[in-house]
């Protein structure tokens, strides 16, 4: 597969923001920069127009001139080329067929468009250096012989053998007929049969859009119910026969918008920006808006719009029709446009003052703040191939109102108001009454019931009619076309976060686990001495920890690191052990009302019936000072992982610091009554195990969970953890020591003698 990327030729008789008259130029205008964000090398083709301003033809580069054959006539043509946002324009220059006032309407439309067509082609041979065609775009009526020219007098060339022609129609009822007597004339074609039995479409006429439909390679249309409606005679416009026949290369892409040109968070037209998460704007835009086209100021009442041409197409056969029941109704309506409805809408506008009001003109700008302050849009139309405006309407929380045909279909989900969802109202048929109905659905629904309709804003704004859905359908519908091209996007790369820096420590040999205990009831603990007042972070911590199994005791080592590695292995264990038992042990515990404690008492006095209590009980009372450095610092250890190089580290680490802090887990043990005694050593534990905390908290710790863990461990029929371990060789120290001291006794503890009565005591349970 070939590594090139798709190089498109996109010919438009017109393309914002150079020139704009409908639907064609916004297209024109977003969907090359779209193709181009989506991987492909995209050249747009547009006549140059009289009507373009000099903020672009002052910074144009002429970059090639030649002359193009018109059926008896040579004319000039000239390329000038302006690239804006990675796409490159390329005007057709010709100042008798283009230099003029406005693009269309004029007696010779035939012959400029026609040059245009045979232009578009001829210049493929002088494009920038690199670029060879690979799809020539073409769009509407004026660029449709471009695919007949092509073909006919062009598919000799090597250059042009692998141009693949796309033909979009944005519009079936413009089709470009003439008098068949251009054939010869202009075109040129007359001596060629097929190409001219293949244009007429009666006995005295030829049709630009026809030949487009019969030569091109594809054809496309702007939303995939339009492409089904012109299959038919109802909306075929005599070209239904040869789309039917065709009917294998159509198909339907719905067009998109400008969402950064048309976005009311940051739109500089409007009164007031707004967005979905903050609609006090648009209250301000309505309320502006009514005051600027002389209406009431009222937010009570719903405001109805039209940005539109005023013609049969766009439904104003039925806005006439409905407007009196609409306005004496309590709706008000404002239009914007020009044509062939003009005087009704002044007839309205005077009848109903301060109601309905009618702009007969074009201004982009009013536009914007209509799109912003209505509550309502109308869009009745006959047919849409796709429609604009109401996607426009949606995107400012305007709520459009449309008839269900061609892209209006594909775009306006109609409310439900059992389920609440939809984005507008629609009816189906073309008829007044219908319309009306819709309306005041949409009105009663902005009186009765505001939350309901604030939803509904809410699901419009959030549609997505970004170009980008559409730029990638064109991209596959050019890789049937060119398979050996490669259309696939590189994925972005995504940069992997560097692990961070192992600590150097030294290397210590961490105690090996014991096998797994079988979960049983852990037995309480031996109460120990009370002291002032018990620790909160304990008692708020204690039952949100869950208890590990302990492992195989050891003896103590000389150092406070070595009896912190001998608690870091505990937390070795896997998490699949630390259960949710152990944690609502730990937390039933915990919550022991004071009479629970006296059988603590009797069940630990059986099973901890050995001089390390007293022992404990005087760790307990020299370490009362430690209170708070145990709290902060089994906090800020919590977060640590039970892995053998966190033990590591925090050996080296807890031998000057842990000292003082665990010390203080003898007082948190002690602080609590008889409740607290029985809970201390399980959220110790609870606390310490899952997060490796032992081994960051101190060597105190481990002094004040030694009579707690035993006794856990006793419960489970297993040897003393190493938590107990540490705490026995803190214990004889503890006494002397200062809360403050970094380094605990040297002497090995004694090994737990108590064994043999936690089982029985465990069993009688």
């Amino acid at each position: 597969m070939s590594d090139k990327k798709m190089q498109v030729v996109f010919a438009s008789a017109e393309a914002a923001p150079f020139v704009k008259t409908g639907g064609l130029g916004d297209v024109a205008g977003s969907l090359p920069r779209a193709l181009v964000a989506a991987g492909a090398d995209v050249i747009v083709m547009v006549p140059k127009y009289g009507t373009i301003t000099s903020e672009y033809t002052d910074r144009m580069e002429h970059v090639a001139d030649f002359y193009v054959s018109l059926g008896w006539r040579n004319e000039y043509c000239g390329l000038e080329r302006l690239a804006i946002d990675g796409v490159t324009y390329l005007f057709i220059d010709n100042e008798r067929y283009f230099k003029r006032d406005y693009p269309y309407g004029f007696f010779d439309d035939g012959e400029r468009f026609a040059f245009f067509s045979k232009a578009v082609t001829e210049s493929l041979q002088h494009l920038p250096e690199g670029f060879q065609c690979d799809v020539l775009h073409c769009n509407d009526w004026h660029t449709a012989l471009a695919p007949v020219f092509l073909r006919e007098f062009y598919q000799g060339l090597p250059l042009y053998e692998r141009v693949k022609t796309v033909f979009s129609i944005h519009n079936i009822a413009f089709q470009g007929q003439y008098a068949d007597t251009i054939l010869n004339d202009i075109l040129g074609m007359a001596h060629i049969p097929n190409a001219a039995r293949q244009l007429r479409c009666d006995e005295r006429s030829i049709n630009y859009m026809q030949g487009a439909l019969d030569y091109s390679d594809a054809i496309t249309t702007v939303s995939p119910s339009y492409a089904w409606e012109i299959q038919t005679p109802e909306y075929g416009e005599g070209l239904d026969g040869i789309l039917r026949r065709r009917s294998n290369v159509l198909s339907g892409i719905l067009n998109g918008i400008d969402t950064d040109a048309w976005n009311p968070a940051t739109d500089p037209m409007i009164h007031a920006n707004y967005s979905a998460a903050d609609m006090s704007g648009k209250k301000a835009c309505k309320a502006a808006l009514q005051e600027e086209l002389g209406l009431e100021v009222r937010d009570d009442r719903p405001l109805m719009v039209m940005v539109t041409r005023l013609t049969r197409q766009k439904g104003m056969d039925l806005v006439t029709y409905a407007l009196d029941r609409i306005l004496s109704g309590g709706v008000q309506v404002a239009v914007l446009g020009t044509g062939d409805y003009e005087e009704p809408m002044r007839y309205f506008a005077n009848k109903y003052p301060g109601t309905c009001a009618a702009r007969i003109t074009f201004d982009n700008a009013l536009s914007h703040r209509m799109y912003a302050g209505a509550d309502m849009f109308l869009m009745p139309s006959l047919f849409e191939p796709c429609g604009l405006s109401q996607m426009i309407a949606m995107r400012y929380g305007t709520l459009p109102v449309v008839r269900e045909t061609g892209g209006l279909r594909d775009t306006v989900a109609p409310y439900n108001q059992f389920t609440g969802e939809g984005t507008g109202f629609t009816f189906a048929n073309f008829n007044g009454d219908e319309m009306g109905d819709a309306v005041f659905r949409g009105a009663r629904l902005y009186w009765d019931d505001h939350a309901a309709w604030d939803q509904l804003v809410q699901n419009a704004m959030a549609a997505d009619f970004s170009w980008v859905r559409s730029a990638d359908e064109y991209m596959n519908l050019y890789h049937n076309l060119h398979p050996e091209i490669d259309i696939t996007k590189p994925e972005p790369v995504v940069q992997e976060p560097e692990p961070a820096e192992p600590v150097a420590v030294e290397a210590e040999p961490a105690a090996a686990p014991a096998p797994e205990p079988a979960v049983t009831e852990a037995e309480p603990a031996p109460k120990t001495e009370q002291a002032a007042e018990p620790a909160d972070d304990a008692k708020a911590e204690a039952p949100a920890k869950a208890e590990e199994p302990a492992p195989k005791a050891e003896p103590a080592k000389k150092t406070a690191a070595k009896k912190t590695t001998a608690s870091k292995t505990a937390a070795k264990k896997p998490a699949a052990r630390k259960t949710a038992a152990t944690k609502s042990t730990a937390t039933k515990a915990a919550e022991k009302p004071a009479a629970k404690a006296t059988a603590t008492k009797s069940a630990t006095s059986k099973a901890a019936a050995t001089k390390t209590t007293a022992a404990k009980a005087t760790a307990t009372k020299t370490t009362t000072k430690a209170t708070t450095s145990k709290a902060t610092a089994a906090k800020t250890t919590a977060k640590k992982p039970s892995t053998a190089s966190a033990t590591k580290t925090a050996t080296k680490s807890t031998t000057t610091k842990a000292a003082p802090a665990k010390a203080a887990a003898a007082k948190t043990a002690a602080d609590k009554p008889a409740t607290a005694a029985a809970t201390a050593p399980k959220a110790t534990s609870a606390k310490t195990a899952p997060k490796a905390a032992a081994a960051k908290t101190a060597p105190a710790k481990a002094s004040t969970s030694k009579a707690t863990t035993s006794s856990a461990a006793k419960a489970t029929a297993k040897p003393a953890a190493p938590k107990a371990t540490a705490a026995k060789a803190a214990t004889p120290k503890a006494a002397a020591q200062d809360s403050s001291a970094a380094t605990p006794a040297d002497k090995p503890a004694p090994k737990a003698k108590s064994v043999s009565a936690a089982k029985r005591a465990t069993r009688k349970r």
